[in-house]
């Protein structure tokens, strides 16, 4: 063994002593975590393709290379029902919106957000007929909307944009799914949406114009990964691999990106083609985004943005910060 090896192997059986031993407060457990725990992680996922990155990472092997033994994507039609898995206990983590996360947190359910996932910029969006051309023209009409959902938050900001009260408008409430439908059919006059639902909703009536998106309120839909706090501290190391499995996908993902799109649309159930647009308005937070704005300016600017939305919205019940609902220490460790 040469000298450099001789200091190498040196620190790292001092920095193995040290995790375990529980000295090195400026180490999270992501950092100690030598490799992912044995066993399977159960992940709630919607058909959303903010989250196709899990997608990627299954199909390529992804999961195996970072040494998971096996994670278990487990799909949910709802927000309702993969929170309802959350909060009992059966999925280990979710894929979720940033103001569920706050809702669940203000609510007593112990998860913490390790991971930001997308930001959507015209993927969620209000979608209006030909006789609607300004937000002012909403007053009155019926809007089509998942209550509890990125719909309630958008439409909120939107209905205070136009300089409206809520009361102001006649809200529609439905399955995010039935809603891009409803408008169609002329059940209602506006629709909050978002993909693949948009797409489609455009494919099947092109003279739906999108009125109102997430790139009008910058940062305020987007979506994270929350783990249970058990299992933070049960997988420490499967809550490592996992993040690092998510940045490998995105990897390969803007190397191959028409193939992993193609295979994205199929896991969501629509064609790469019907969702070339909605594609190019979702960003992707890839492990070094992370390190720069999970603990700073996410943490500072955005959990304040987010939390007063949905706090109008009447979806936080009590007060609740951002250092109850982060856990950045995982993205912070990782190398």
């Amino acid at each position: 063994m040469s000298p450099s090896q001789s200091v190498t192997a040196f620190f790292k059986s001092k920095l193995a002593l040290a995790c375990c031993l529980g000295v090195l407060g400026t180490f999270s457990l992501g950092a100690c975590a030598a490799a992912p725990e044995a066993g399977t992680f159960k992940m709630g996922i919607e058909p959303w393709l903010g989250y196709g990155q899990w997608h990627v990472a299954q199909s390529q092997g992804i999961f195996k290379q970072q040494g998971l033994e096996k994670v278990d994507i487990i799909n949910f039609a709802e927000d309702k029902d993969i929170n309802a898995a959350l909060a009992s206990g059966q999925i280990d983590g979710a894929n979720i919106a940033t103001h569920t996360a706050m809702a669940m947190v203000s609510a007593g359910l112990p998860i913490k957000v390790v991971l930001l996932l997308d930001q959507s910029e015209t993927a969620d969006a209000l979608l209006v007929g030909k006789d609607i051309t300004t937000l002012k023209d909403l007053k009155g009409k019926q809007v089509a909307f998942e209550e509890g959902t990125t719909s309630d938050i958008l439409l909120h900001s939107a209905v205070n944009a136009a300089g409206l009260k809520w009361s102001d408008i006649t809200p529609v409430p439905m399955p995010a799914d039935s809603a891009g439908s409803a408008l169609i059919a002329k059940r209602v006059t506006a629709a909050v949406t978002y993909e693949p639902y948009i797409s489609a909703a455009k494919k099947q009536d092109p003279s739906l114009k999108m009125l109102y998106s997430g790139s009008s309120d910058p940062g305020l839909i987007g979506d994270v990964l929350v783990v249970r706090d058990s299992v933070l501290k049960e997988k420490p190391g499967q809550i490592a691999a996992l993040i690092k499995s998510w940045d490998a996908a995105l990897t390969h993902y803007q190397a191959n990106t028409a193939a992993d799109r193609a295979l994205i649309a199929k896991a969501v159930g629509a064609t790469p083609a019907d969702l070339e647009s909605a594609f190019d308005g979702v960003k992707y937070y890839s492990l070094a985004e992370n390190k720069q704005v999970l603990s700073h300016s996410f943490s500072d600017q955005t959990f304040a943005h987010v939390l007063k939305a949905a706090t109008a919205a009447g979806l936080i019940p009590n007060p609740v910060t951002a250092a109850e609902v982060i856990d950045a220490s995982f993205v912070n460790s990782l190398p």
